[in-house]
């Protein structure tokens, strides 16, 4: 194909959520945008579709955020494939990940039970993680990096809010501009900033975008807030155990933040003990005070007066051994990971899921062909992680602090940027479709805009 035009390639979330991975080529330059994996999928089989790249040509890799649907095969990419070019991504990026991997392998051992590993199971070693950080370059936002290509490639990063240190991508090469996305949230929520708005002289030629949720539009933060609190009391008050399965790092801790407020307003609460079980619960904690100064007014106020993240009524548990652990009251669990594939989140799960006084509260995004997507329509029986059928009794709710936007959030960002052309990525094929006609018909409403908008398969 002719170095003149411009291609994008989806190798993960193309009509699908999971593997966020990009290919960009133009003139001359390689990029990818993303390195995940699906978290439905375990090993070679949850990777992104690398065998459409020839990674000695990839002359740099952007990381939106640490999420391990975008970075979880990074790893494997530097240290078991051909590629020799840039990685970039923020600090609080590159500091969570050295975390989130390393648990993240934990939780791929704990799932194997011991056995042997085939070689498509273990994409990557400790020390192949250690390797790939050392090998990040950091960016801070609105800082431009020039990477002396003969295209003229050059790229800053913005505010994406959704987590910690999430950033939004323009790019510059061959005289044409692309704003991907990432994952992003216009939202400010307790701890983070809203997105940024990009101003530019003239709009992005391209603009990458999220579809996550589609034409839905989202309850406002006070009713799932409240909906949030009032399940977990309910679940509490009437003797129950209350399982909220999250990752380690993200949307934890603002749902942390939120839990720990309430028993604070409750007295009668405070008998019933939070807890967040975490081997990475003090370190990550760490590096959220570490960047503070990235985060919303609320936070950086906090910040003088004491941690912000020292929580009065949440117990950090740095192990927690399950058929140990002492459940004969009511209690909240915090657990990892986010999906309940494995680890401490499955475990609980699957000793709680039979009795009715307990509930499971997904707080999420939950992906297609993980348990926590499963449970939410209501099975009558699950199976456990022994392969042990057994009924769904206790309660299961859905509110969702996942930091995407919705559709109107997402059509008034799409708009402001007025791109050329709209290529939707992250998203289930019916969400993706849903929205490109919503946006079509909305452009055709609005006639200084003249919008192409594609939603592609991966490769």
């Amino acid at each position: 194909m002719s170095e003149d035009v411009m291609t994008i390639t989806p190798l993960g979330s193309g009509q699908e959520v999971g593997r966020s991975c990009h290919l960009l080529t133009f003139r001359g330059t390689t990029l990818l945008l993303d390195c995940g994996v699906h978290p439905g999928y375990d090993g070679m089989a949850g990777l992104p579709f690398f065998d459409r790249v020839d990674p000695e040509q990839v002359d740099a890799l952007l990381v939106t955020h640490f999420h391990l649907d975008h970075a979880a095969s990074l790893p494997y990419f530097t240290e078991r494939t051909g590629f020799k070019g840039r990685i970039f991504m923020t600090h609080p990026t590159k500091a969570v990940i050295r975390l989130l991997l390393g648990d993240y392998l934990r939780l791929m051992a704990m799932k194997r039970g011991g056995a042997d590993p085939s070689p498509d199971d273990v994409l990557y070693t400790e020390a192949e993680l250690r390797s790939c950080v050392d090998k990040i370059e950091l960016v801070d936002y609105h800082q431009t990096v020039d990477l002396n290509l003969p295209s003229g490639l050059k790229f800053h990063a913005l505010n994406a809010g959704h987590v910690l240190g999430a950033a939004m991508f323009f790019i510059e090469l061959g005289g044409r501009s692309v704003l991907y996305t990432g994952d992003y949230s216009m939202e400010e929520d307790r701890h983070l900033m809203a997105a940024e708005l990009p101003r530019y002289r003239a709009p992005p030629d391209v603009l990458i975008v999220e579809s996550t949720y589609g034409v839905q539009v989202h309850a406002s933060r006070a009713e799932r807030e409240a909906r949030f609190t009032g399940t977990v009391e309910r679940v509490v008050t009437g003797g129950g155990r209350c399982l909220i399965p999250v990752f380690a790092l993200g949307r934890a801790q603002e749902l942390l933040l939120i839990l720990d407020e309430y028993w604070r307003e409750h007295p009668h609460l405070q008998s019933i003990p939070i807890y967040y079980a975490s081997k990475m619960a003090s370190r990550a904690l760490r590096v959220y005070r570490t960047y503070a100064n990235m985060m919303n007014s609320r936070i950086r106020t906090r910040m003088d007066l004491g941690n912000p993240f020292h929580f009065s009524h949440i117990r950090n548990l740095k192990s927690i051994d399950v058929n140990g652990f002492d459940d004969r009251g009511p209690s909240v669990v915090f657990a990892s990971p986010g999906m309940l594939q494995s680890g401490v989140s499955r475990q609980l799960f699957d000793r709680w899921a039979a009795d009715p006084k307990n509930g499971v509260l997904i707080a999420g995004y939950a992906v297609e062909h993980t348990l926590a997507k499963e449970i939410m329509s209501q099975p009558r029986e699950v199976v456990t992680m022994e392969g042990r059928r057994q009924p769904l009794n206790c309660l299961v709710d859905y509110v969702s602090f996942s930091a995407h936007v919705d559709f109107v959030q997402n059509r008034d960002f799409i708009t402001r940027c007025n791109p050329r052309n709209i290529v939707l990525v992250h998203g289930a094929k019916e969400e993706m479709g849903r929205l490109k006609g919503a946006l079509m018909m909305h452009f055709q409403k609005l006639p200084e805009v003249r919008a192409i908008v594609l939603h592609v398969y991966n490769c």
